[in-house]
């Protein structure tokens, strides 16, 4: 039996808005990942501490107000903390094309802003895990 891809979804910060982490969340499920939902308002640790607990292959974080910059990198150094940095990490929301190359110099493996079609998402996991 193969072993289905764990992956982790937050909205970090204060950021109150869940329909596109719940919408990209659904798909992952309906494409076959499994797929863990932590809910709004998580801290970095917070979502740290569950991705190592539930030992998930991925962090999927979702942010549209404006801390992606802090809070992304924020979730990167404390997993390397922890000795988990082979957890990778997406993010997406509403983010300025200009902070996206910033992001993934940081170590975010990649970006996925409005518009960006669910099967994508699914196409970059199953690309990087299959």
């Amino acid at each position: 039996m193969e072993k289905k891809i764990r992956i982790l979804m937050a909205k970090p910060g204060l950021d109150g808005h869940d329909r596109g982490v719940k919408v990209v969340s659904r798909a992952l499920r309906d494409a076959g990942f499994e797929v863990i939902y932590t809910g709004l308002r998580q801290s970095p640790e917070q979502i740290v501490t569950a991705a190592i607990e539930e030992d998930v292959d991925a962090i999927g974080l979702s942010l549209l107000s404006g801390a992606h910059n802090h809070l992304f990198p924020r979730v990167i150094e404390l997993l390397k903390e922890n000795n988990a940095e082979d957890i990778m990490v997406f993010g997406g929301g509403v983010i300025p094309e200009e902070d996206i190359p910033g992001l993934l110099e940081k170590g975010v493996a990649a970006i996925f802003t409005p518009g960006t079609p669910t099967s994508a998402i699914v196409q970059f996991l199953n690309e990087r895990f299959g």
